[in-house]
């Protein structure tokens, strides 16, 4: 870039020398700080769509400032425009012939390409640039101080096209664009877009900057051979419709093509409508991006002056106002208001030598005649600290120096006209509303919330396309395939006619035929014939770009999923154990096998015990279960005992007795029955017998644990399971299966050997010493490898999905897979044994039952023998003073009396008491008639009579 900047400085001073004008012209050495004229520049392509409408706006716009005495107050703007003619070479030398003019700002360049150029003299010379049309993403590095962009950038533009596939559901887009920096900065910040909505550029097609048909051809045919249907179109407005036309040409205008133009195509449309018919032909069904701008009275009484200004321009010719046109209108306005700050804050416009200039000797190039601004950094920054409301909306800038709020129109070309289908703005994402309606919400980016309304695709079609069709470059799908040296069923190759047989070429050739368009491809074989492939290593191939895919008994990992895109499984397959198992005759005891001899003693235990519990319940109250202490205790266990059978005769009448009676008869229901079933499956089936029970126990038992090479089972044996390698051993097929197991660990052999089930099943087809073991431990599925992001992936899940649907999968399955030389109907793994952990609830309930119901019975009986036990009664005895002992065994006499007994004892208390009351009460009334009748006596006594003393 240096370089390019000392080439167009040397070749300015060499023009300037030839024509006389190394001067201070147009230098302003007022020391007013109102000067009363300021003089500005603008560069412009007076005869493109950008350029004539921008140089129409920017002149209103030096008319309307100078009119309005309230912005400069006074201060007129003088303006100077040049014509860069489409040319990034004379915009440049355009730009630095208006600098050394004694301007302090430029309007312009248009160009993103001269911005980069100009914009290093602009920063030497400390002049401001303000471009309305400069939308490359890259000029708002910090290498560029002095350009400010008063339009929007253009990350924002690639982020909305980026959303619009995201939404869609596209993952791959073709990027044809114009290989300058416009065109290529553009791209790449689409490209970082696409990557934040796991989205990418499959193929990108660069056109030279200088129009070139054949050129143009040559790039559209390469990206016609491309799988890819989605076409981001990055161009010039002069550009776009001619490759537009080529396109036409190469038929790729039709249904089933998705063509986005950036907002090129919005400005010739709000420019030069209407278009020709050919030129309408060209972009029906389109998507094109336009900057939104919002509807205000501002911009509605411009627009009402639009065919007056252009009229007064070009007399009767006419074209519309576009979006570069408003911008344009308003960095004159945002240069106006930045000048007044500038004006307010002290700064003057005066020019001086630069000094870097001066450092070069050549005394030919009289560069050191060239003048730097010596306010620019000072108007520079008021420009960024412009807030005013234009006529694209509110004017202001963020921190990255951007104008905020960017949004966009998205709009679909339809016939004669054009639809918005929605809007795009960084705040809410895809919308039907626009923009400024939605910034007083909560911002909503979720995929439910993005919403466009419907769009006519090309081929005048609403169906929305697929995106994407198998390449037609003439070139074969590269398919790899394992080559197998067993179970020759799923996969077999035949070195005569170097072909592939078995069900998984079957399920892959069957699929193929249900896709909606042609797939040629070819078939290679992986593998010396000699070993198992391994199948990580195949399929990393796919990511190395060996093969294009990759079919055969691939199981579906995490691991492999980095790799490459699975299709849905087109069979279900996960780890299994198998190991030799005997047969076991049966013996005299086998009838104790249900059983563990702890669920056997647990279970006896519970019959004693709730015998003795159903005894203390009903020996108070039941005559059966009283008596002798011999008889009581073979009542207590045959009662026990026969509630298994449910043949007890003792019946229970305490209410406790039978709530713990009817507990316990459904939990030996249960036991009962399960026992019954056990021991009949052990005695009718032939059982098969396996040290190995199942996968925890074989990595328990550290034996040697058996694989088929090049399956994933050791990875996942070895890292998920933290098997140790010493104890792995890779079998290479079926008869070293066979063999290993046979032998033994102890033999040099294996315990047991994990691998899929679908390759087990057939390898148990024929021997039946050998079977599974366990549970399956881990769900996998076989499916068809394809790379990363590939769309064929998707159609190949669709296509298994009809397969299965229509019952061809299964057809093809028992096609090859259906053989069962070896039949175990009547043949049964050993029955686990019924443990106390199968149980152990049933146990519990019973015992809490017991327990309550001895505390309730315990705590009537206290109750009782409190009522019926009185102090009168203590005392009776051989001794006054009762012990402790003493209590304790009345108690245990009064809980072994029977409940009448305790009853008629009651009753007969109850009538002492009466009679001892009716005795006291007569002897206390004779008591009381002596008393009376001594009273009397006395008072008849004769010296009473008399009133005397006598004593007597």
């Amino acid at each position: 870039m240096i370089f390019r900047v000392l080439g167009f400085l040397m070749l300015f001073s060499l023009l300037l020398l030839q024509n006389g004008q190394f001067s201070a012209n147009g230098v302003d050495t007022n020391p007013s700080t109102r000067p009363e004229i300021v003089n500005i520049g603008a560069i412009i392509s007076y005869n493109s769509t950008i350029g004539k409408v921008a140089k129409l706006a920017i002149q209103a716009a030096i008319d309307d400032v100078n009119s309005s005495p309230q912005v400069l107050q006074g201060t007129k703007l003088n303006i100077t425009m040049h014509d860069s003619k489409h040319s990034g070479f004379l915009g440049a030398v355009e730009a630095m012939t208006i600098i050394d003019s004694g301007v302090v700002a430029i309007i312009g360049p248009q160009s993103s390409v001269i911005a980069h150029v100009v914009s290093q003299v602009a920063k030497g010379l400390q002049v401001p640039l303000l471009s309305f049309a400069a939308s490359d993403p890259t000029l708002n590095s910090l290498e560029y101080p002095f350009l400010v962009r008063t339009t929007q950038n253009d990350l924002f533009q690639m982020a909305a096209i980026a959303d619009i596939l995201s939404h869609y559901g596209w993952r791959e887009v073709t990027a044809i664009y114009t290989d300058d920096d416009y065109g290529r900065n553009g791209i790449a910040a689409l490209g970082d877009k696409l990557a934040e909505k796991q989205c990418t550029i499959r193929y990108k097609a660069p056109m030279s900057p200088d129009f070139n048909l054949e050129d143009i051809r040559n790039v559209l045919f390469e990206v016609s051979l491309q799988e890819s249907r989605i076409l981001v179109l990055h161009t010039y407005n002069n550009y776009g419709l001619e490759v537009l036309e080529v396109a036409r040409s190469l038929r790729m205008l039709e249904k089933g093509y998705v063509w986005i133009a950036t907002n090129w195509l919005s400005d010739i449309i709000d420019t030069n409508s209407p278009l020709s018919p050919s030129e309408l032909s060209n972009v029906q069904g389109l998507l094109t991006l336009r900057v939104h701008t919002p509807s205000s009275q501002l911009k509605r009484n411009f627009m009402s002056r639009w065919t007056h200004l252009v009229r007064r321009e070009n007399g009767s010719g006419s074209f519309g106002l576009n979006s570069y046109g408003l911008y344009a209108y308003d960095t004159v306005w945002i240069l106006a208001h930045a000048l007044n700050a500038y004006f307010d804050q002290g700064g003057n416009i005066s020019f001086s030598n630069n000094s870097l200039l001066r450092q070069l000797k050549d005394p030919n190039l009289h560069l050191d005649a060239m003048s730097t601004f010596d306010g620019g950094d000072l108007l520079v920054s008021s420009i960024w600290q412009v807030k005013l409301n234009g006529l694209t909306g509110r004017i202001q800038y963020d921190s990255d120096r951007n104008l905020i709020n960017p949004a966009f129109d998205i709009i679909n070309v339809v016939g004669t006209g054009h639809n918005t289908i929605g809007y795009w703005s960084n705040f809410s994402g895809l919308s039907l509303k626009p923009p400024e309606s939605l910034l007083s919400e909560t911002p909503n980016q979720s995929s439910s919330s993005q919403k466009l309304s419907v769009v006519i695709w090309p081929g005048q079609t609403v169906e929305k396309p697929r995106g994407w069709v198998f390449p037609n470059n003439g070139n074969q799908l590269r398919v790899g395939v394992p080559r197998r040296i067993d179970y020759r069923e799923f996969i077999s190759y035949s070195d005569s006619t170097d072909s592939f047989s078995g069900y998984c070429i079957d399920a892959f050739v069957s699929a193929v035929n249900l896709l909606p368009y042609a797939v040629p491809y070819r078939l290679i074989p992986f593998g010396n014939g000699k070993n198992h492939p391994n199948i990580n290593e195949l399929v990393e191939k796919i990511r190395a770009g060996v093969f294009d895919a990759v079919v055969g008994d691939v199981s579906i990992t995490t691991d492999r999923t980095r790799n490459a895109d699975f299709t849905q499984p087109y069979i279900e397959s996960g780890l299994v154990v198998v190991a030799l198992v005997n047969t076991e005759e049966s013996h005299a005891w086998a009838f104790l096998r249900p059983f563990t001899p702890m669920m056997w003693c647990v279970t006896g235990a519970s019959f004693v015990v709730v015998g003795a519990v159903i005894w203390i319940l009903e020996h108070k109250f039941n005559d059966e279960f009283r008596g002798p202490p011999k008889k009581q205790v073979a009542t207590m266990l045959w009662f026990s005992c026969s509630t298994w059978f449910f043949a007890h005769r003792e019946n229970t009448v305490s209410t406790l007795g039978r709530l713990v009676l009817i507990i316990w008869l459904f939990i030996v229901l249960i036991i009962n029955s399960s026992y019954s079933a056990s021991l009949t499956s052990m005695l009718t089936v032939q059982q098969l017998t396996s040290h190995v029970k199942g996968i925890n126990n074989l990595i328990e038992s550290r034996e040697p644990i058996g694989y088929q090479a090049g399956s994933f089972a050791v990875n996942y044996l070895n890292e998920q399971l933290h098997v140790p390698m010493s104890l792995l051993v890779p079998l290479n097929s079926e008869d070293e299966f066979a063999e290993a197991l046979r032998k033994g660990p102890k033999n040099g052999g294996v315990a047991a050997v994990v691998d899929e089930r679908a390759y087990m099943e057939l390898f148990l087809s024929s021997r039946c010493e050998f079977t599974i073991v366990g549970q399956e431990f881990t769900k996998n599925g076989w499916g068809f490898a394809f790379p990363q992001d590939s769309p064929l992936a998707v159609d190949m899940s669709t296509a298994l999905l009809k397969l299965s649907e229509n019952g061809d999968l299964q057809r093809i399955h028992d096609k090859w897979l259906r053989r069962k030389a070896c039949s175990s109907q009547d043949t049964k793994l050993e029955v686990d044994r019924l443990e106390l952990k199968s149980f152990w609830g049933l146990f519990l309930i019973c015992g809490i039952a017991c327990v309550l119901a001895l505390i309730m019975y315990f705590a009537l009986i206290v109750k009782q023998y409190l009522r019926h036990y009185t102090p009168e009664e203590e005392a009776i005895g051989p001794s006054s003073s009762s012990s402790k002992s003493s209590h304790f065994q009345t108690f245990l006499s009064f809980v072994d009396e029977k409940e009448e007994e305790i009853k008629k004892r009651s009753r007969k208390r109850k009538t002492e008491r009466k009679s001892r009351r009716g005795y006291a009460s007569n002897r206390s009334l004779a008591e009381l008639s002596m008393s009376a009748s001594r009273i009397n006596h006395m008072e008849f006594s004769p010296g009473r009579s008399n009133g005397g003393n006598t004593e007597v």
